[in-house]
């Protein structure tokens, strides 16, 4: 499969006319808990010629797959942002965007760009602004879970990941990690609700995701009580004040140069 998502990522840089700085696993599989079921969710980030960036008409700056010519595998989903865009979105401390450069598992890295972003991640960082992303999503999981008497399994870990996601913010005040694993034993450390979610992690892995049991009353109070707190935490956090546009102006600058003027050497 690995074979197969590099050789679409080539292809749609042939046909796009473009270099791919980056491209990375996200969802389920960086997190570290997919079945043999689950998606392949590639995201990358691009960077066109020069001459695409000097005209006086704003383009299209995503890139979505079908790609001509280039039958995907069933599983697979793919996607890029162009690095401008991605570039403005780490500005805001997107946090779909920082866990794309903190996923284990990557396809393509030129220019060591992502590892120059993940430098300056101190800079952008703001916990504020992930925490209420991380605590939104942890909220609209959960509103719909309370309709439900019964839950899939994977249906958890829509709602966990956040939660833990944002105790890590709180406790570290820096993005979290990709793992859940190492969310989970982090932040929970020990006790009958580890127990209770790592049961759930086995069923997961194991590619019951889609099985239906009736609802967890441990990790039902955890993720209420969480969510209530985190909410109190939220409100007392600042957003960070320096603008990191200068140097983010610069990265773009000097990758743009560089992506062209080497390309017939290394690719």
């Amino acid at each position: 499969m690995e074979q197969h998502i590099i050789e679409v990522l080539y292809k749609i840089e042939k046909e796009y006319h473009i270099k791919i700085l980056y491209a990375c696993e996200s969802g389920s599989r960086a997190w570290g808990y997919f079945s043999s079921n689950s998606d392949y969710d590639v995201r990358f980030i691009y960077i066109h010629k020069k001459e695409w960036y000097l005209s006086i008409d704003q383009q299209r700056d995503v890139i979505e797959i079908p790609v001509d010519d280039a039958p995907l595998h069933e599983q697979l989903d793919i996607h890029g942002w162009e690095f401008t865009k991605a570039l403005r979105l780490f500005r805001k401390s997107n946090p779909g965007l920082l866990e794309w450069l903190g996923s284990p598992i990557i396809y393509m890295d030129y220019l060591h760009a992502a590892d120059k972003m993940r430098e300056m991640e101190k800079d952008v960082f703001s916990p504020a602004a992930c925490l209420h992303h991380y605590l939104n999503t942890a909220k609209s999981n959960y509103r719909h879970f309370l309709h439900h008497e019964e839950m899939k399994v994977k249906s958890y870990f829509n709602m966990l990941r956040p939660i833990l996601a944002g105790n890590w913010i709180e406790k570290y005040g820096s993005f979290p990690p990709a793992s859940f694993q190492d969310l989970a034993e982090d932040i929970l450390l020990k006790g009958s609700l580890l127990e209770e979610i790592n049961t759930l992690l086995k069923k997961k892995l194991s590619g019951e995701e889609e099985n239906v049991g009736f609802r967890t009353e441990i990790l039902n109070a955890f993720m209420e009580e969480e969510i209530s707190r985190l909410e109190e935490t939220a409100k007392k956090l600042q957003y960070r004040g320096e603008d990191p546009t200068f140097m983010l102006n610069q990265l773009f600058r000097e990758t743009l140069d560089a992506a062209w003027d080497i390309s017939k050497k290394e690719r």
